[in-house]
């Protein structure tokens, strides 16, 4: 009886240390919990998007538990780094987490961060990223899913882009506002302002009013301004070129859903292109003149035409996969 009282004595401590052991790690993890959130309200508070090096990533993102999602902006700002988009991308992920600030309510729920790959290399192996900015979305449980890494080939970086797909992710809705611009305003008034002193100049002779060249010109450069994207541009702000930090630089973006800025131009002249040679053909076959250079124009337009057009066709079958047609390069 002795040895069996002895036993259960002993189990009957060992299982209170046991118990005792694991409410003091729980209160210890309960508290590293509540010093992480107020280390990183008080780093909010002096600018909205907190540095992160490697030490800082693996204790406020990699440490559990965590009850607070994290929206990281990968970057590399260093000049050397070659990253035409990553300042720009920058300052719109700034204007999404100061309009975070407004939101009182989930003021403790999200946290706004960026790593910058001079100062957290290691970071960046180890969530495997080649390539700058990326937005990822950590969640306050488990690991970052295929849908937490931001698509900007497809969206764009713009705030209200970042906004929405934080949205998407977390269930809280930001506002953006961004500061007061008035540089279109004052452009505007500053074109307006001299449209009208050149009219006061020549308010003796307006006959340039009645051209039609001039006015077919000016609707022509906005119609081609329009067919090559420019508006797809300013509504979702993509990137000037897209390149890695393998050394490769994409000018054409590889989806019908997306492009770059410098397509935009590139696809421009194509169709400015197209449209001199249709011009020339018309022309030729319209005036009277010497035979043998309305010829010349034609020729020289139909291989206008031809060659362009063909360029153009490329680049549809390239970023539509799986379109048959082609005409002179695949």
């Amino acid at each position: 009886m002795d040895c069996k009282n002895y036993v259960l004595c002993l189990a009957f401590i060992l299982s209170l240390n046991y118990v005792c052991c694991q409410y003091r790690l729980k209160n210890m993890q309960g508290s590293s919990l509540s010093d992480r959130v107020q280390q990183l309200t008080e780093l909010t508070l002096t600018r909205p998007v907190i540095k992160f090096n490697g030490a800082r990533f693996r204790e406020y993102v990699k440490t559990t538990p965590r009850n607070y999602s994290v929206i990281v902006m990968f970057t590399a700002m260093a000049p050397q780094r070659h990253c035409q988009i990553c300042r720009h991308a920058n300052d719109e992920f700034v204007i999404v987490a100061n309009s975070f600030r407004y939101l009182q309510a989930h003021s403790k729920k999200l946290f706004f961060a960026s790593v910058d790959f001079d100062e957290g290399s290691d970071v960046f192996n180890m969530m495997k990223i080649n390539s700058a900015p990326v937005y990822m979305h950590f969640p306050p449980k488990g690991k970052p899913k295929p849908a937490d890494t931001m698509d900007i080939e497809r969206v764009g970086f713009g705030a209200e882009a970042v906004a929405k797909w934080i949205f998407e992710r977390t269930d809280i809705q930001i506002r953006v506002f961004r500061p007061p611009n008035y540089s279109g305003t004052v452009a505007i008034i500053m074109l307006l302002i001299l449209i009208g002193g050149f009219l006061y100049l020549r308010r003796n002779n307006l006959d340039f009013i009645y051209n039609k060249t001039i006015w077919g010109l000016c609707a022509l450069f906005f119609t081609l301004t329009m067919i090559s994207g420019q508006m797809w541009n300013h509504i979702r702000g993509p990137p000037f070129i897209h390149k890695s930090y393998g050394g490769s630089v994409a000018y054409i973006h590889a989806s019908s859903q997306g492009q770059f800025i410098l397509e935009t131009y590139i696809v421009m002249i194509l169709n400015g292109a197209v449209v001199l040679g249709m011009i020339l053909m018309t022309e030729s076959a319209s005036r009277k003149g010497d035979v043998k250079k309305r010829r010349i124009f034609a020729a020289l337009g139909a291989g206008l035409v031809a060659i362009f057009f063909s360029l153009l066709l490329s680049i549809f079958r390239n970023k539509a996969q799986g379109y048959p047609y082609s005409l002179l390069f695949k």
